[in-house]
């Protein structure tokens, strides 16, 4: 009767197969058991047992091939003394046969066997086998009649289960896009139209609704996490395969049951599924990782668990090596050059070839750490050049088929919302490459119409995350100590100058993380905002619709504001409402593009400003520049020449050379050599060179007077300044840089 009470309380189709079916071998002194469902459409029994840490599927036809088959075929009870008797086989049917493969597969020697067919209300459940009774020649009667109480209550319980699994089904169906439809996303006949469209049995009704009916991804995400009342993992790289978990199961099952392992937290693993409430598939997971007394299981898209599972273990489109794209370019067929209309209508039709080799390039990219794209088609038949820039130097990635050089760019603009139609004119746009690829990243998208009716696409991979800790940044220690004193003071105003692309905006953010506290309210305006911190207020400019930096920045002094960011002092409007935001108590921090701290001085004096406001507002200016990092895996330290070392001491001034205390003597300097791991280039990173111009007093004084550049740089380096290529020299006796890529990126 407890035996009976325990399966009648079994949770799940695997209890019963796996748990429970020892115990119940047990009660008839038997050496095995095994619990077989019926599945009449396809007219076989399966049941699943515990092999090591794996859980297979046992398939047994229902026929005379086999005992169990025979049993669930005849619907009778089956007690046989020998398995091995063929003569006693024959006195039960003709044809009944004994299945030895399991038994030599495993070792096992089946001797008595007893089959009881499970049914209920005349429908066939399953068949329980019996195997084997210890210390005895045959199962007796008492065994047989307690064997068919047993399989009557697992008929009841196997009933039941799977009439609630179903009734929970529908229900669950009914309400799995209740957050869309109260959204007004979708509407019942959009439901209807996506479970009755050709492709939802393949990929899923979700699937159909995202790609044919423009459900927004993530708007699914939320709407499946509220339906299943658990987190939803989307793809993302930045997680790190669990090696030791993944290893006890192998890809291909994870691909079929749709399932992965993604991460441990205090202690708890957590699964993502396509269907984080199949309870059957639950117990199987845990079986597989019962050092794992608490199991999370999350909701995921079936696409994103098969881009974890390929990530994870290194397969397709992740798979080490360039044989990817290789592979990519080997399906672009083998035509003549179409006219740009055909090209067109194919991208428009999303040709998967051209939709992977754009995804590839992106992605690609993203993984080398490179800031730009640049796609570069030229007249006639000439390939398609396309060049990464990776540490501030241009590469080249790929040559791609000339066939395709419109294809590419319209696929491009396809993505960016561009017109896809207009060639004569630059375009610009945005890519939220999470729509399309692995990875979840922003590019910005430039197009430049080029001789011969082409355009080049250039794609700026805008960098995303938390800001670069202040300690980081690579300034000297007078540099970080003046400049950190600037920060902390109540108002004022801070530029940080330079080119494009020589991380300007990386150092405002670490400036600006420093003082970001809770009693502290910051506005920032950019273009683009391409760094986000928590407890900032990001504006994105838009010079489209009237939203300058200019007007942006009226808007913030009306805003309380006790922090201004401006990304770009690009005229002198913003220049002057900044300067009066700085001296009306505010603290504002801005970029300039100009060369040196000295030069901005007098850049912002011919815009306009008024001496005398600009020389009591400025604090500091911070000039930079991004130089290559040499590889610290394979760079190469030596003992320069006497010539080759008073050339670099000539470069910093020799006066200020033997101030700063170096021994010539003992000066070592590293040059590049290249491995695996830099790409042979012998550099890997960049690291920052710097001059900080402090407003001192004597410098105010200069400003207010407007005096020439020259004056004011000598001002700066007497009040401690040292100039971009001085701070550069520093870093090259420290054997972070070589002296080529300092007079590379500094003039003097």
């Amino acid at each position: 009767m407890e035996k009976i009470n325990e399966i009648h309380s079994a949770s799940s189709l695997n209890s019963l197969l796996i748990e429970l079916k020892d115990s119940i071998a047990d009660l008839f002194d038997a050496q095995r058991i095994t619990i077989y469902l019926a599945d009449v459409k396809k007219n076989l029994l399966f049941s699943r047992v515990k092999s090591g840490e794996e859980v297979k599927d046992i398939i047994v036809p229902i026929n005379t091939t086999s005992i169990a088959g025979y049993c669930a075929l005849s619907k009778n009870v089956i007690n046989i003394k020998n398995a091995y008797d063929e003569h006693e086989l024959k006195m039960i049917h003709t044809d009944l046969k004994f299945d030895k493969s399991w038994d030599q597969k495993t070792g096992f020697r089946s001797k008595q066997i007893l089959c009881v067919p499970m049914t209920f209300q005349n429908i066939l459940i399953g068949v329980i086998q019996i195997l084997n009774k210890k210390n005895e020649e045959k199962f007796n009667d008492t065994d047989i009649q307690y064997a068919g109480e047993i399989a009557s209550a697992l008929s009841i319980a196997i009933f039941n289960l799977h009439r609630l699994a179903q009734a929970t089904k529908i229900s669950r169906q009914k309400h799995r896009y209740y957050y869309l439809l109260g959204k007004n996303i979708i509407d019942e006949a959009t439901i209807e139209k996506a479970t009755t469209h050709p492709e939802a049995g393949k990929i899923g009704i979700d699937q159909v609704l995202i790609k044919d009916f423009g459900v927004p991804r993530n708007e699914m995400a939320k709407s499946l996490s509220l339906y299943y009342g658990t987190e939803f993992i989307m793809f993302d790289p930045n997680i790190p395969p669990l090696e030791e978990v993944l290893k006890k199961v192998k890809p291909e099952k994870l691909k079929n049951e749709k399932w992965v392992p993604i991460k441990i937290e205090n202690g708890v693993l957590y699964v993502a599924m396509e269907d984080p409430t199949d309870l059957e598939k639950q117990d199987l997971i845990k079986f597989l990782f019962p050092e794992y007394k608490k199991i999370n299981f999350v909701a995921s898209f079936r696409d994103d668990i098969e881009d974890f599972i390929d990530y994870f273990y290194k397969l397709g489109k992740y798979s080490e090596g360039g044989g990817e794209l290789t592979e990519i370019l080997s399906k672009l067929e083998k035509a003549e050059e179409p006219d740009v209309e055909q090209e067109v209508q194919k991208v428009s039709e999303q040709d998967s070839a051209i939709v992977q080799l754009v995804n590839k390039i992106i992605y690609d990219a993203y993984i080398k750490k490179a800031s730009d794209i640049h796609i570069e088609p030229y007249p006639g038949k000439n390939d398609v050049i396309i060049r990464l820039r990776i540490d501030g130097r241009c590469q080249l990635y790929q040559k791609i088929p000339y066939k395709y050089k419109y294809a590419i760019v319209s696929r491009i603009k396809i993505m960016a919302g561009l017109d896809i139609a207009e060639k004569r004119k630059p375009q610009d746009g945005k890519i939220d490459f999470k729509k399309y690829g692995p990875a979840d990243i922003e590019l910005r998208v430039a197009t430049v119409p080029t001789v011969g009716q082409l355009e080049d696409v250039v794609l700026r991979i805008l960098s995303s995350g938390e800001p670069l800790p202040f300690d980081r940044l690579g300034l000297t220690e007078r540099n970080a100590k003046v400049f950190k004193e600037c920060i902390e003071k109540p108002y004022g105003m801070i530029l940080v100058v330079g080119p494009t692309g020589s991380g300007k905006t990386t150092t405002l953010h670490s400036a600006v993380a420093l003082i970001n506290k809770l009693e502290t309210k910051i506005w920032t305006a950019e273009d683009p905002v391409e760094i986000t911190q928590k407890g900032l207020r990001q504006v994105q400019v838009n010079p489209k619709i009237g939203l300058t930096f200019a007007s942006v920045l009226r808007s913030f002094l009306r805003a309380d504001p006790d922090v201004i960011m401006v990304g770009e002092m690009r005229d002198e409007e913003t220049a002057s409402i900044a300067i009066e935001a700085s001296l009306t108590g505010h603290l504002v921090f801005s970029t300039l593009h100009t060369n040196s701290a000295p030069e901005t001085v007098t850049r912002l004096l011919d815009m306009g400003m008024d001496p005398f406001s600009f020389s009591d507002a400025l604090l500091c200016i911070l000039a930079q520049r991004l130089a290559r990092k040499l590889c610290s895996e394979c760079k190469e330290v030596y003992v320069p020449e006497r010539r080759e070392l008073a050339e670099i001491i000539e470069e910093y001034g020799i006066d200020y050379f033997k101030k700063i205390g170096i021994n010539p003597a003992d000066i070592k300097l590293s040059r590049p050599r290249g491995c695996k791991n830099c790409n042979n280039s012998g550099y890997k990173g960049r690291l920052g060179l710097h001059e900080l111009l402090e407003c001192t007093d004597d410098m105010k004084s200069l400003i207010k007077k407007k005096s020439d550049i020259d004056i004011i740089r000598r001002q700066a380096i007497s009040d401690g300044m040292t100039t971009l290529k001085q701070d550069g020299i520093l870093k090259v006796f420290q054997g972070l840089t070589d002296i080529k890529e300092v007079r590379r990126v500094c003039i003097k």
